[in-house]
C-alpha cells in the first residue's frame, strides 16, 4: 500500500471509530415517567377515553421512556427509518396494556401510543436499546419503582385528598432511592394535582440514578390526588 493510500486508510478508521463513538453517546440518561390516570382524565387540558380492553387498572400508568441530555435538552425522531413494528413486541402486548395503557380518544388498542413513543423517543436510544429492549427495560422499571404502593404506605392515598408535594417526593425518595421530579396539571376547579412523577434512568434503561437535572414541577406546595 502506497503511503498516501495508508494516510487515508487511517484517517476513515479514525472517522469510523468517532462516528461510532459519537453514537453510543448521544444522550446522557433517561426520564422514566409514570403518570396517574386520575389526573389525566379530570382535566381541561384534554378528553380521557379508555382503551379497547376497558377502564385501566387505578395505578400509575408509563408514560414513557425518554433520552434527555443534562443540559435540559433531548433529542427526538432520531430514526426516519425505524417504524414501530408490533410484531417485534407481539408476547410484551398483554403487559403492555395494562401497564403502559393510552387514555386518549377515541377509544384505542395503544398501537398509535406506543407508536409514537418509538419513533419520537426510543430511536434516540437505540445505541442502548432496540425495540424490544426498549419497551422492556421501560416494563420492568414499571415493577422496580411501585408508585402507588410507595404512596399508600405513606398515607397518601388517591381520595381526592390534598398531600403536602414534600410528603409525595419523601415517599417515593424512601422507596425508590433517589428525588423524584413531580408534574402537576389542574382541573376544572384550578386544584392542583398529582399529575407525573419522573425518576431518572442510566442509559442502560437498567438502574435508577439521582436525577442531573429535574423538570419543573408546577405545582402548588398542598396538591390533590385525584381518585380514578
Amino acid at each position: 500500500m502506497k503511503p498516501n493510500s495508508c494516510s487515508i486508510f487511517i484517517k476513515l478508521l479514525v472517522l469510523q471509530y468517532l462516528s461510532v463513538l459519537c453514537v453510543s453517546q448521544d444522550f446522557d440518561f433517561f426520564y422514566f415517567v409514570q403518570q396517574w390516570p386520575g389526573a389525566y382524565c379530570d382535566t381541561k387540558q384534554h378528553s380521557c377515553c379508555y382503551p379497547k380492553t376497558g377502564k385501566p387498572a387505578a395505578d400509575f400508568g408509563i408514560h414513557g421512556l425518554w433520552p434527555n441530555y443534562r443540559d435540559g435538552g433531548y433529542p427526538s425522531n432520531c430514526d426516519p427509518n425505524s417504524r414501530f413494528d408490533r410484531s417485534e413486541i407481539s408476547d410484551l402486548i398483554g403487559t403492555l396494556e395494562k401497564e403502559w395503557p393510552t387514555l386518549s380518544c377515541p377509544s384505542n388498542d395503544g398501537t398509535k401510543f406506543w407508536t409514537h413513543e418509538w419513533v419520537k423517543h426510543g430511536t434516540c436510544s437505540e445505541s442502548e436499546l432496540d425495540q424490544r429492549e426498549y419497551f422492556q427495560a421501560a416494563l420492568k422499571l414499571k415493577q422496580k419503582a411501585n408508585l402507588l404502593q410507595a404512596l399508600t404506605n405513606a398515607g397518601i392515598k388517591p381520595n381526592d385528598e390534598f398531600y403536602e408535594l414534600q410528603d409525595i417526593r419523601d415517599a417515593i425518595k424512601e422507596a425508590v432511592g433517589f428525588t423524584p421530579g413531580i408534574e402537576c396539571n389542574t382541573d376544572s376547579s384550578r386544584n392542583s394535582q398529582l399529575y407525573q412523577i419522573y425518576l431518572c434512568v442510566d442509559t442502560s434503561g437498567s438502574d435508577f440514578i439521582k436525577c442531573p437535572l429535574l423538570p419543573s414541577s408546577r405545582c402548588g406546595s398542598s396538591i390533590q390526588f385525584p381518585k380514578f
